[in-house]
């Protein structure tokens, strides 16, 4: 029953890729005539994502200045997130589609997007201490560690020669949890709620921490297994 489910859920997500392979397509078609190579679609979207990492940090520094807690800037960064986060796939097709895999590409891809994490989840902690929410800095400082581990796992076992892919918690799924939850604190704070929207932002930090940290585990444990069983 757990494969079935495992196998279902690759499915789906498989589905839904091509899918948005579709839409951007006659994009990424568009980018290759112009001559944009995949290593420049993967630094201009480090580039966005650290744009977004410094305006939340502006953010909490601002407040902390004695400033007025600046909620546009919230959503500022997460509209970011949301819209350079989109070269991930990019750079990908470009490089299919424009003949332009290489060794090197797919290495640069995966440290920038270790980078990505690092500044936007460590923008995310920064924000949360300067605004007062020190516990929910440490949540987003524990979901940082597990998304690190989550890639590190899969590439310290692909060094062994095991395929290490499976958990819930991965890059896709982070990315849009994180950005989904702070274009919502924006939004909730310019709309004027009842209730603290940085509440948004700890809760998606908490979900990614555990989660994130399960992932990384379950992939020791599927490494070992892999490993018992030759």
């Amino acid at each position: 029953m757990a494969i079935d489910i495992k196998t279902k859920s690759k499915q789906q997500r498989d589905s839904l890729q091509q899918g948005i392979y579709k839409v951007i397509n006659p994009f990424v078609r568009l980018l290759i005539k112009m001559g944009v190579t995949p290593n420049a679609v993967t630094t201009v979207g480090f580039l966005g994502n650290l744009a977004a990492a410094v305006v939340i940090v502006v953010a909490g520094y601002n407040f902390s200045r004695g400033g007025e807690q600046d909620y546009g800037l919230v959503t500022l960064a997460g509209a970011l997130i949301i819209g350079f986060s989109l070269f991930d796939m990019l750079d990908g097709q470009v490089a299919r589609l424009g003949g332009m895999v290489s060794k090197f590409g797919a290495m640069y891809d995966s440290v920038l997007d270790r980078y990505c994490e690092l500044v936007t989840l460590g923008g995310v902690a920064y924000y949360l201490i300067q605004t007062g929410m020190f516990a929910g800095a440490v949540i987003a400082f524990v979901a940082l560690i597990g998304s690190i581990m989550v890639s590190y796992v899969r590439a310290r076992a692909e060094g062994i020669g095991l395929e290490c892919k499976m958990g819930f918690m991965q890059r896709p799924e982070r990315v849009v949890v994180t950005s989904v939850a702070i274009l919502a604190t924006g939004i909730c704070g310019m709309a004027g709620v009842d209730f603290n929207p940085d509440i948004i932002l700890i809760v998606a930090m908490g979900v990614i921490a555990v989660f994130a940290n399960l992932t990384a585990f379950a992939r020791i444990n599927h490494c070992r297994k892999q490993l018992n069983s030759k």
